[in-house]
C-alpha cells in the first residue's frame, strides 16, 4: 500500500529533531503598531518588541513586518528587525513567513529568517538559518521560538 502524505502540524518531537537543530532562541513581547498599508490586496504593517534568549543569552530586541491575505486566506509576512543582549551585542534578522488567521484575531506564522551579527560570541548565528515559530494572540501578546535548520 501507498505510504501516506507527509502529516502537516502533528510531527513528533523527535522526527522535528531530525530536520531542525537546536533552539536558538526564544522571546516573548508585545505588538506596538498595526496600520493598513492596502486593501486591494489586505495588506497590513505591523511592530512589535519582544524579549527573551539567543543562544541563552538575555536579550530585548524591536522588529516590523508586513503581511498580505492570499485569495486563500492565508498570510504572507516579510519583516526586518534587531536584537540586542544585555552584553551590547547586535544580531539583525530579515525574514519571511506564512500565517492564518485564529480564534479572535490570533494569527500564528511559521517560516525562516536570516541572521547577521558581529559578536563574536554569537557568531554562529551568520552561518545559519532560522525556522522559526511566531504566534500573536488576540491581546497582542507574541512568542516566537527559533531552531538552527540543518
Amino acid at each position: 500500500a501507498p505510504s501516506p502524505g507527509p502529516r502537516n502540524s502533528d510531527l513528533l518531537e523527535s522526527e522535528r529533531l531530525t530536520m531542525l537543530g537546536n533552539q536558538i532562541g526564544e522571546t516573548r513581547g508585545k505588538r506596538l503598531v498595526r496600520r493598513v498599508l492596502s486593501v486591494d490586496p489586505l495588506t497590513a504593517e505591523v511592530s512589535f518588541e519582544d524579549s527573551g534568549q539567543i543562544l541563552g543569552t538575555h536579550a530585548t530586541g524591536v522588529g516590523t513586518y508586513t503581511s498580505a491575505v492570499r485569495p486563500d486566506g492565508s498570510i504572507l509576512g516579510h519583516g526586518q528587525g534587531m536584537t540586542v543582549t544585555d552584553n551590547g551585542d547586535t544580531v539583525i534578522w530579515t525574514g519571511t513567513g506564512l500565517g492564518k488567521f485564529g480564534p479572535n484575531g490570533s494569527i500564528s506564522y511559521r517560516g525562516m529568517l536570516f541572521l547577521q551579527t558581529t559578536s563574536s560570541k554569537l557568531a554562529a548565528l551568520n552561518n545559519c538559518c532560522a525556522a522559526f515559530e511566531y504566534d500573536v494572540d488576540s491581546s497582542g501578546q507574541t512568542v516566537s521560538k527559533m531552531w538552527e535548520w540543518k
